[in-house]
């Protein structure tokens, strides 16, 4: 009988948030900082931040001290089960590369290895590093499948491991006389991202998962802050 059950619904909170709802808040908040009601410390801080976010409760606290803030208003009358964001699905495919077979591992003795940029995960990599560090970034990589196993074994030494917004993270490993970090751990992904599988061992070191904009992102956000900063002296000799 229980199996007939609906599912239950995800409170208003919990709907993930759409592009078109991170650029209104980011558009509320360009009109606070013209406006005096922000500064720029605190823009920069907040424009990140709705950048970053997956769900309207985390992009609501970012208006909701500025006069005439509306909150992206999510449409609960359709089960969340039933709301696909096709653009999301349509972003993500051109990444995940069935195809390709990808790198597939990384050492670091007594010294380092870095994957960033423009690369393919394999389906599985292996990072390795004794008294040396790791970095595996996903921010602008292909993807060899749409779920990827990384083993991470640090002894004495270290492995970061950046993904982008949108991705999903389980995290799975043990911690000896050092960490395993799983502060990404159950973020849901988009749809259509690829799922990152992040499992192993960290004895007498450390295993770090973060979540950073794209280069290219950033890039943006540091124009959109230079051309308001460039508006708001002007304003400011305007009004002085």
């Amino acid at each position: 009988m229980t199996d007939d059950l609906p599912a239950p619904r995800a409170s208003a909170a919990e709907l993930r948030a759409s592009d078109a709802d991170r650029d209104r808040v980011a558009e509320i908040l360009r009109d606070a900082l013209a406006e005096g009601r922000l500064e720029m410390a605190e823009f920069d801080e907040r424009l990140e931040a709705a950048y970053l976010a997956r769900t309207y409760g985390e992009l609501a606290p970012l208006t909701a001290d500025l006069p005439a803030a509306t909150a992206p208003a999510p449409a609960p009358s359709a089960p969340v089960s039933l709301r696909k964001d096709t653009a999301a699905v349509g972003s993500w495919a051109g990444r995940i590369v069935s195809d390709a077979r990808g790198s597939t591992k990384g050492l670091a003795v007594l010294g380092g290895f870095q994957r960033k940029g423009r690369w393919t995960i394999g389906r599985r990599f292996t990072a390795v590093c004794c008294m040396g560090g790791g970095e595996i970034d996903l921010r602008e990589a292909d993807f060899a499948a749409s779920e990827v196993v990384i083993d991470c074994w640090a002894f004495m030494g270290g492995v970061n491991v950046v993904v982008p917004p949108g991705v999903e993270v389980d995290v799975r490993g043990l911690g000896i006389m050092g960490g395993f970090d799983s502060h990404e751990d159950g973020v849901p992904g988009d749809p259509g991202a690829p799922r990152v599988i992040v499992r192993g061992l960290a004895l007498m070191g450390g295993v770090g998962v973060e979540r950073k904009l794209p280069a290219s992102e950033k890039r943006r956000l540091k124009e959109e802050r230079r051309r308001l900063k460039s508006e708001d002296r002007a304003r400011r000799k305007e009004l002085g």
